[in-house]
Formats: structure tokens, C-alpha cells, sequence
């Protein structure tokens, strides 16, 4: 099993500096360290390509960033018609070159599960990008065995979230059954909370069992606790 560790975004607290080199960017320092990045702001506002190439050209070459797509697309747009929202976006993201992992497609808690809509969606997604991608529906019409057909066809794995949204099920992985990747938010007060020893200990225990490539992306980045668990978890 691949197994990948990381935070959203990259930012180093300044009350776990201490694990971190002291030189280079913030970027540089954390990739020493850990060995995978989600990027969100990519969700709010797009990236010029050499941007992505710098981000690249600074990371070891085992190093991989998951990538959130934009809201214009998942949110404003809600899947429609977004053939070249999509091929802007990648134009821009593939500067990541092999560095680049995972899409992240976080779907808004409003948007109900349409099979004509996703089925066109996911055809247009994978006309323009073959890589890995991972969905992370949150409203209870995504999770059934219809959706999960549909995500395996298209080889798209659905996340397992912490605390589960839309459906109890949002805490397991579904979908394609070839990547896992869990995004623990914090709980019970989302992107705030930290994960406690026995916790982190124990999903240790239960991911371990996984053969396919796996990632965990800490997102209660809000008090610094993201960067602590994600070292702590790397531990066990």
C-alpha cells in the first residue's frame, strides 16, 4: 500500500515549527516532512501554470499534491456544462506534471444526485483527464448503490469524511474501490477540533488493512491541529 499524509494547504503553525526545517518556504519545509498537499485555494481562485510548475519544481520528486477543483464548476456551474470550465482548470493544474494526484471534486450540501447530469459530468471529466479523482458528495442521494456503480465505471473513488456529511455512509470510502481518501475535518467542531492519540491510533489500525493506494488529508487546519495529527498519525 502507498500511504500518503498530509494537510490542506501547507502553512506551518508556528507552534509546530519545531518539527520543520527552519529555512525555505513554507511549502518547501512541509514536503520535507510530509509526503502529500491538498490544495484548496484552487477551489476559490485559478492558478497561472507557472505556478503550479514552481510548486512542483520545489518538492522532492516523490512528493504529490491532491487538488481541489474549482467552485465554478462544482457550486456555481453544479456539474453543467463543464467541458471548458474543466479543460481551464487542467491546463492550469497539470503544470503539477507527475507530481500531480488526486482531483478532489467536493460537491455542495444542496446538490442531489442527477444520473443524466453525473454521467455527462464524469464522461466529460475523463474525455480530458485519465489521472485519479475523488468526489466528496454530501447530500443523502449519493450514497446508494446506483452512485456507487456509476463512480466505479467511471473510476472514481468517493471520499470518506470526518464527520461524515449527508449520509452515515460519507465515513466510509465508496465508489471505485482502487484509491482511498479520507478527509478528517475534526470533530465534533469541524475544521477546529483535533484528533485525539486513541483516535488517530485506531484509524492507524483500521487503514492499515488497505491494499489500494491510500491518502488521509487533515482539513482542521483552523487552531493548527491538521499539521500535529497529520505527525502523529505518520508515527503509528
Amino acid at each position: 500500500m502507498t500511504l500518503r499524509i498530509g494537510t490542506a494547504g501547507w502553512t506551518i503553525p508556528k507552534q509546530h515549527a519545531q518539527h520543520f526545517a527552519e529555512c525555505g518556504s513554507h511549502l518547501e519545509r512541509c514536503a520535507q516532512v510530509l509526503n502529500c498537499v491538498e490544495i484548496n485555494s484552487s477551489f476559490h481562485r485559478p492558478h497561472m501554470r507557472r505556478t503550479w510548475e514552481r510548486w512542483a519544481a520545489s518538492t522532492p520528486p516523490d512528493f504529490r499534491f491532491a487538488v481541489k477543483v474549482p467552485k465554478t464548476i462544482t457550486h456555481e456551474a453544479k456539474l453543467h456544462n463543464a467541458g471548458a470550465l474543466l479543460q481551464a482548470f487542467l491546463d492550469q493544474a497539470t503544470g503539477l506534471g507527475e507530481k500531480l494526484g488526486p482531483l478532489l471534486i467536493q460537491l455542495p450540501p444542496k446538490l442531489a444526485f442527477d444520473e443524466g447530469l453525473a454521467h455527462e459530468f464524469f464522461t466529460t471529466l475523463r474525455e480530458l483527464h485519465m489521472g485519479a479523482a475523488v468526489v466528496e458528495p454530501r447530500h443523502a442521494t449519493w450514497f446508494t448503490p446506483i452512485v456507487d456503480r456509476l463512480l466505479r465505471s467511471f473510476e472514481i473513488a468517493r471520499v470518506a469524511a470526518d464527520p461524515p456529511k449527508g449520509s452515515p455512509f460519507a465515513a466510509q470510502p465508496g465508489g471505485w474501490q482502487g484509491l482511498r481518501y479520507y478527509r478528517l475535518h475534526g470533530a465534533p467542531r469541524t475544521y477546529y477540533s483535533e484528533y485525539s492519540p486513541s483516535f488517530l491510533r485506531d484509524f492507524a489500525s483500521a487503514i492499515s488493512a488497505n491494499e489500494q493506494e491510500t491518502w488521509v488529508i487533515f482539513d482542521n487546519t483552523a487552531l493548527g491541529h491538521a499539521t500535529e495529527n497529520a505527525l502523529s498519525l505518520s508515527t503509528f
